[in-house]
Order: structure tokens, then sequence, then C-alpha cells
């Protein structure tokens, strides 16, 4: 009689699981944060690095330092190409000097003088050359001492004038534009310079420092890596049968089991995930494939959640 019972109680046992089927799963997702990066514009070897991994950065702060020889010597180059040009520009614009003046002014005076003497010279051997009391190879001679007196005359009064008239507009532009390109060359070389410290653009926290100090950092080779703290989220992954479930701007509950602490969050966006990710059906005729989404939450309050551990494990709860 008593095994009869027990096998009574069995059966209905048996049958009651049979009929319950199996417990459904829960959701599970992953806090995650966005990740940011600073890399050095120029490369260089490490001197000093000013900060550690697990340390939250603000903007502004310096985060290492490098040595980069080959800029200081650049800079150094274009600050005198800059002084040059600078002078060069001044030169142009002043024009010529009191004294460059007084010796042009002479030298003016002098051939002057000299053209006078000449010109005498040779209407004296004219006047004798007509009478015929000179010979033609001696009137030859005052005739080319009077012309090349002429023509050093004439090219020192066009000195004169342009001395009077000052520098030329085409030579005051050409010396302005040498100082801006020597300026330029030099404000580049400045920016170089200026990157020889690794500057925080935003607010991080460090997780990891892929060099040392003394090795050498290339350009564009992330050398802080870490996460915005205020930039937490979390993400889930929904099949296509349940999917119509959870609309965007949907709030929900989420557990996170590390801390036994539950945050109200709601459905920022909703992608779906790349094909590879699809569930193929073995029978295609009688059951279709099903796609994956990924659900973005965000909190939806104001509760601070940066001290949550990124990758950690979340929970949907029903």
């Amino acid at each position: 009689m008593k095994a009869k019972a027990f096998y009574t109680v069995s059966s209905v046992l048996i049958f009651l699981t049979a009929c319950s089927g199996p417990a459904e799963k829960p959701v599970l997702g992953k806090i995650k944060k966005e990740v940011i990066s600073f890399t050095p514009k120029v490369t260089g070897r490490i001197l000093k690095i000013y900060v550690q991994e697990g340390d939250v950065v603000q903007p502004g702060d310096t985060l290492a330092m490098l040595d980069v020889p080959e800029v200081d010597a650049k800079l150094k180059q274009a600050s005198g190409v800059v002084k040059a040009t600078t002078a060069q520009r001044t030169l142009a614009a002043n024009g010529a000097t009191e004294n460059q003046r007084k010796q042009l002014k002479a030298k003016l005076d002098a051939t002057s003088e000299q053209f006078s003497y000449a010109e005498k010279s040779y209407k004296r051997s004219k006047a004798m050359f007509d009478e015929g009391l000179i010979a033609p190879q001696q009137f030859d001679e005052v005739s080319a001492k009077y012309n090349g007196a002429r023509a050093q005359l004439n090219a020192v009064e066009a000195e004169w004038a342009e001395v009077e008239k000052g520098v030329r507009f085409e030579t005051k532009d050409a010396a302005s534009g040498q100082q801006e390109q020597a300026l330029g060359v030099l404000k580049e070389v400045e920016i170089a310079s200026s990157e020889k410290y690794i500057i925080a653009t935003n607010v991080m926290q460090v997780e990891t420092i892929t060099l040392h100090e003394g090795e050498l950092a290339t350009a564009g080779y992330a050398l802080f890596n870490g996460y915005i703290p205020e930039s937490t989220y979390f993400r889930m992954t929904i099949g296509e049968k349940k999917i119509g479930e959870f609309p965007k701007g949907k709030e929900l509950l989420i557990y996170v089991p590390y801390n036994n602490k539950n945050v109200r969050v709601k459905i920022q966006n909703v992608k779906q995930l790349a094909r590879y990710a699809d569930v193929t059906s073995p029978y295609p005729d009688l059951e279709m494939d099903e796609a994956f989404y990924e659900l973005k939450l965000v909190p939806a309050g104001t509760e601070n959640l940066s001290q949550l551990l990124v990758n950690a494990t979340v929970v949907l709860k029903k």
C-alpha cells in the first residue's frame, strides 16, 4: 500500500514538472562607460608621467612630458629667421638712413662738378676742332670723357630721386610677406613645442598607461586610456521575439548583483546587431531566423553612477 502511494505521488510530481516547462532565463546585461584616449601629436621620449592608473584627471591637467630635441632646434632656427625678416621689413619701411643720404648727396655734388668740368672742356675742344686747331683723335677723347661724365651724373641723379621717393611698395610688400611667412613657421614650431606636454582635454578616469618613463612615444599612439566617469550606461541583448516589449523611451528597473543595488533606467536606443549574431534556424521552411537587438539603457534619474565598475553584470527585473 505504501509503495502504491509513493508511486502515485511521484507520478503527480513528474506531471506537474512537465507542465510547468523550463524556467525562463533572466535578461542579463553589462555596465559600460564611454572610452577615451589621450595621444601625443609628436614623437618623443617620455621624460615624466604625472598621473597614475586609477586617477581622475580634469581638463587642462598635464599627464606627461616628452623630450623632443628636434623641435627645440627648429624653434631656434625659426626665431632667427623671424629676426632677420623683421629687420628687412623695418629697413624697407624706413628707407635710406641719414648717413646714406649724406653720402649719396656728396656723390651727386661730386659727379655734378665732374660733369660741369667735362662739359666746359668739350665746348672748348669743339670750338678748336671746328677751327682745325686740334686733331680728330684728341677731340674724340674729350667727347668720350664728356659723355661718360654725363652718364655717371644721370645714374647718380636717378639714385637720389629713388631715395627722395622712398622704397618701392613692391619691396615693402615682399619684405612684409617674408616676415609673415617666417612668423607662420615660428608659430607652427611653437605649437609643435607645446605638444611636448600631453594635456587632458576631458574628464577621464585613467585605466591604463601603456608606456613608462624613458620609453619612446610615437605620434598617434594611445598613451593614456580610460573612461569618462559620468557616462555610465548599460547594454542588453534582446531577441526578436521579445523586442516588442522594449520600445524606445520605456523605463525599466535593473539589478546590480555585485553591490546589491537597483537602478532605474530608460531605453535610449534600440540597435540591431550584425547579422552574424542572428540565430539561424535549422528548418528555414518551418521557422524564420531570429535577429537580435542591443538595448542602450541610460539612468532615468539624477543618481551618480560613476562608481559602478565597467563590464560588471546587471539583471533586468520584471
